[in-house]
């Protein structure tokens, strides 16, 4: 291997070995949680609410959970990791190390990519298990979980970089973060809302990326599906060019 590939392993080995050692509460906590919506939506709605458009409400739900696993954990691993590294003095060591800020975003990113697809798969293998969940369209679920990963692994990249304390973190998750993946349409259908929460519902970005999902499992999909990847394609790519000139310029970063 090259010089530059090595640095980016040495990276992303870090990475994951960091929330692998604690797999309890990076991986085990957010499994459980995700365990819990299927059991009480499954059990508890699912015999009230049997069908939306079609689809039997459980199987409705899953791929919005499945979605929210990736997203919330790929963010939780890269908002903490950054911040954590800037009370260490970590990053800027590694900052002025031979490893480009490329590489050093990159292994970030893959490794939050890499916690928020294991809980996602496993959230996956839970729900075939307790449902018949299946996937109906492959060749969009696979960019879909791509891109949806990549972009809050970013999105956390950001938040960390800009938080000066752990509260900052756990504000962005709680009252940005969460309020846009609940409102974006995990437990229910936008279509079925009266006005003008469906329209407000069309403005939350979140909706599409859980329309992408779901599509990708069940078929069923309240948007354009080329459109939603080409947008999602372009903002993961904006994201991670901006925060690449953030690292370049170190900023809040080297102080």
């Amino acid at each position: 291997m090259s010089p530059g590939q090595i640095r980016f392993f040495s990276l992303l080995r870090r990475e994951i070995s960091r929330f692998m050692k604690i797999k309890k509460q990076t991986l085990g906590g957010p499994l459980l949680e995700t365990f819990l919506y299927i059991t009480v939506f499954g059990g508890a709605l699912g015999s009230r609410i049997k069908e939306l458009h079609g689809i039997e409400y459980i199987l409705f739900v899953i791929p919005g959970l499945i979605m929210m696993s990736l997203a919330t954990n790929a963010f939780t691993n890269n908002s903490s990791s950054i911040l954590q590294q800037k009370f260490l003095g970590a990053i800027h060591d590694q900052l002025s190390s031979p490893a480009s800020p490329r590489e050093l975003l990159l292994a970030l990113n893959l490794g939050g990519f890499v916690r928020g697809l294991i809980v996602a798969a496993l959230t996956f293998i839970v729900s075939v298990v307790l449902t018949n969940l299946g996937v109906a369209h492959v060749l969009v679920l696979i960019p879909a979980l791509f891109l949806v990963g990549f972009f809050f692994a970013n999105l956390g990249v950001l938040i960390g970089v800009r938080a000066e304390q752990f509260d900052d973190v756990a504000f962005a998750q709680t009252f940005v973060l969460q309020p846009l993946i609940f409102l974006g349409g995990v437990f229910y259908s936008a279509s079925l809302l009266p006005q003008p929460f469906e329209t407000l519902t069309r403005f939350n970005p979140v909706f599409y990326m859980i329309s992408l999902v779901r599509y990708g499992f069940v078929g069923f999909s309240e948007v354009n599906i080329p459109v939603a990847l080409a947008a999602l394609t372009a903002a993961t790519a904006a994201l991670f060019l901006f925060n690449l000139r953030l690292f370049q310029r170190g900023y809040k970063l080297r102080s």
